[in-house]
Parts: structure tokens; sequence; C-alpha cells
């Protein structure tokens, strides 16, 4: 069984309004193919086709407040209600009771207990290590949980060899951003392929897809637009290489924001949860599947103890 966990910062279900909704804005043929011409708004959950399942899952965990970030994400990772556990909605990055929470177990600890081998597929640049060690950045709750199973976080060297991707997929921002001109370079398409190809050398692959919470946070309708379907042109080549009966694709979210660029802040819409691969693996992980926190265990019964 193979499994990618696409995590896609701050996305909801939102209005059908293209003014406001870079959902209803964007072109994405691929999506929109997978979907049977759907597209990700209100009222397009649940829904299955031939290749698809689109669920909406409860982020709000019977809190007040808005979800964030932090207890939003260890509760994907975690399977447990973190901000019932914390009590409160926090965010962005872990408090000490939320990192309490992932460090004490979590779907990368468990996958390593029982025999399975995981990743977080995000390659990081020197200076984030260097931010870490001093104290002056924190790990945000899926690095964390990474880290907590003793696996190391991807670096340069791993996008020099192909194990590692940048947070565009495409390795242009680090040569545009960063300046590392050695970076590979690949076009969307050539990502999504090259997505198939490494996750298949793992049981699990994690993918942290930050942009859009970014792009939300700062109301950036064009560049939303534009980050919509660049994800879509890597999307055309992942399901061109993926094969549904080897396992599973999740794309799922801690939060919604990018949805509505009316505001600034996260709301509380529901988020997707769209789920690709052959029907009777999807039905099975689909089963239940109401809110974030029933995410890890959904996934964990596909890992069996092994010996």
């Amino acid at each position: 069984m193979k499994f990618l966990f696409l995590f896609m910062d701050g996305i909801g279900f939102g209005d059908n309004n293209p003014e406001t909704n870079p959902f209803a804005a964007a072109k994405t043929p691929n999506i929109d193919a997978l979907l049977g011409g759907a597209r990700i708004v209100a009222g397009s959950a649940p829904l299955e086709t031939a290749r698809a399942s689109l669920l909406a899952l409860d982020p709000n965990l019977g809190m007040p407040g808005l979800p964030q970030s932090a207890t939003g994400q260890a509760t994907l990772v975690t399977g447990k209600n973190v901000p019932q556990i914390v009590g409160e909605h926090y965010g962005p990055k872990p408090n000490k009771p939320v990192a309490a929470v992932v460090r004490e177990d979590n779907l990368f600890m468990q996958l390593a207990q029982r025999g399975y081998r995981s990743t977080l597929l995000n390659a990081y640049p020197p200076p984030y290590f260097q931010g870490i060690e001093s104290g002056k950045r924190l790990l945000s709750a899926i690095p964390l949980a990474v880290t907590s199973a003793g696996i190391a976080l991807k670096t340069h060297e791993d996008m020099l060899h192909g194990d590692g991707f940048s947070a565009d997929f495409t390795g242009e921002g680090w040569r545009t951003h960063l300046g590392f001109t050695d970076s590979p370079l690949h076009t969307p398409h050539e990502a999504g392929r090259r997505l198939a190809e490494v996750t298949r050398t793992y049981d699990l692959a994690f993918f942290e897809f930050w942009p859009s919470d970014y792009a939300g946070h700062h109301q950036d309708h064009e560049g939303a637009v534009k980050l919509l379907e660049h994800f879509d042109g890597v999307m055309g080549g992942l399901l061109e290489a993926w094969v549904d009966d080897e396992g599973l694709i999740l794309i799922t979210s801690d939060h919604g924001n990018m949805e509505d660029l009316s505001r600034r802040t996260h709301t509380d819409n529901p988020v997707p949860a769209l789920v690709i691969g052959a029907p009777a693996l999807r039905q099975q992980f689909c089963a239940g599947l109401q809110d974030l926190s029933h995410v890890t265990p959904a996934i964990l019964q596909f890992y069996p103890p092994k010996g």
C-alpha cells in the first residue's frame, strides 16, 4: 500500500464566486476532469467519480473560535482532537501543550513502530535549519511530528539527488528566491510524475503545500489563481503516473482561508478531503471520515504491524 498525503494549507469550501474564491476562478482542467466537471466549492461534496471521492471535513472540532494551524495540523497527524485537549484553537506554530501531544504519538511514529517507511518530501534550505538550531524558528506541527519519529528532514542535498521537493514542487522558488542555481528545475507536469515515482519508494509520503495559506492571508486573488493553476499542472503529471490499485492520494487541509479572499483571517468552513485511487480503497478509507481527527486512524488501518 502506497499513500501520498498532500497537505494543502488553508483551503476550505467557499462560495462559487470567482470574485472572492480562487477555486471558482482558476482554470484547473486536471482537477475538473477528475471530479467530472465539479469544482472544489461549497455544495460539491460529497461526490464520487471513477477515480476520486470528495468529502467535507469539520475543522472546528467542537471548539469555539476559528480553527488555527498548529492545532489543526496536530489533529491531522495524531488522530487526536488537539483543540479539545489543549482547550483552544492555537497557531500558527505549536506551543508547549500542542507540541507535547505531537511528540507523544503521531502518524509517523506509529508507522515506524509498525515497520513502515514514511517521509516528509519537503526539502528545507540551510537558513531554515540554522533558525531551528538557534531557537529563532519553531518547527511547525508537521515537521515536529516527523522529527519526533526519528526521521530526518530533507535538505538541499536531497533536492539535488531527486528525493526532496521545493514548496512549489518544481524548484523554481529555490532558484529565483533562494539563489540555489544548481537546484533541479522541472515543469509542473514533470514534478507531478516525480511525486508519484518518489512516493513509490516509501510506504507513506507527506508533502506540505503552505503557499495557499500565505496567498489567503495576503488576499492575493491573482496570486492565488496562479497558484491553483500551477498546482493543477502538478496534479496532471501525478494523475498520469499514479497507479490507482497501488494506493491512495489524499489532499486535505487544516482550516479554511484561501477560499474566501474577502477576509484576511481563517474561516470556519468545512475543508475538502479529495481522495484518489481505486474505488475499494477509497471506500475503505472514507468510511466514517467526518473531521480532522479521523484522518490518521483512516490511514493506519492500511498498515497493520509487521511480524
